[in-house]
């Protein structure tokens, strides 16, 4: 009986509210990011992708029409009269020796300016990174404020320089000017990826005995050849496709790939068969350097960029 009675005296629980069941409301913000995932946006960066290729396409097909059909009529008339393609037009271009004598030109130019580029900004971003010297800080901050100078700022001094050197119109010149444009970029990328190897990492080498150079080229090149191989194909690109280094400071006789086919176009009507192939020709190798290496060059640009 007492136990009874304890039970009725004894406070009953209030009931639990209902829960709200009803499913929160969505923000703006989560519904744009839901949509962004969906096959609206896929489908418009298919729209974009096949925009981006048409000019290629169309310089592709261009390339292999008669020079009176490029003249008369636009290059999508290839695919209602595929008679028109031709490989004469390539014929010409191999013929003629201004615009192919410019191709190994374009490669002396090219390697050398790619590889200074990226060895020498690996020791620079290895130094800044991992190595203590006075001023580092201070001289890393200038590196980077060079980043913002044109190019078009240098041509008159670096020519006036070139002159009094003998290097005007020459291949070194033209090397050590992208060269010198191409550092500041390369140090301040490779300089922000070798800081995020774990520090354990290195003083463990250190205290095995390696050196620097040693530490250097064994441990933290291979770690980073994602950035070094991003590194590369900017350098590369951008020296290959440059013209107006090139015009300034290039052998006018021996000119690159660019400078020969801007050449051209100054007997437009003779010379527009080389105009389309000769472009064409420049413009697949970067292509095909860049699309062989785009998994290296997005993984290095990505880890480079975040400190």
């Amino acid at each position: 009986m007492t136990t009874a009675a304890a039970a009725e005296t004894a406070p009953k629980p209030e009931p639990r509210e209902a829960k709200d069941e009803s499913p929160a409301k969505e923000s703006l913000a989560s519904r744009v990011g839901r949509y962004a995932g969906g096959g609206a946006v896929r489908a418009f960066l298919v729209i974009v992708a096949f925009l981006w290729l048409t000019p290629t396409v169309g310089l592709l097909l261009s390339s292999f029409r008669d020079p009176a059909d490029i003249a008369t009529t636009g290059w999508w008339k290839v695919f209602g009269d595929p008679g028109q393609l031709t490989t004469d037009t390539y014929d010409t271009l191999f013929g003629n020796e201004d615009v192919m004598g410019a191709l190994p030109t374009t490669v002396w130019i090219t390697v050398p300016s790619t590889l200074l580029v990226v060895v020498i900004g690996a020791l620079a971003g290895y130094a800044f990174a991992w190595m203590d010297f006075p001023g580092r800080d201070w001289v890393f901050l200038a590196v980077v404020c060079l980043l913002v100078v044109p190019v078009q700022v240098a041509l008159i001094p670096v020519a006036s320089l070139y002159r009094d050197l003998n290097l005007f119109h020459t291949i070194t010149g033209v090397v050590l000017f992208h060269t010198a444009f191409g550092l500041p970029f390369a140090i301040f990328l490779l300089r922000n990826f070798f800081a995020e190897i774990p520090r354990e990492l290195l003083e463990a080498a250190r205290i095995d005995g390696a050196g620097e150079l040693r530490l250097f080229f064994r441990v933290v090149m291979p770690l980073g050849g994602p950035a070094i191989a991003a590194l590369g194909i900017f350098q590369f690109l951008w020296v290959w496709n440059d013209m107006l280094v090139a015009l300034v400071f290039a052998d006018p006789g021996k000119p690159p790939l660019t400078v020969a086919v801007q050449q051209q176009t100054r007997q437009f009507d003779s010379n527009i068969e080389l105009i389309a192939s000769g472009a064409f020709i420049s413009m697949i190798i970067p292509l095909v350097v860049f699309f062989a290496f785009q998994r290296q060059f997005v993984s290095g640009v990505m880890a480079g960029a975040v400190k």
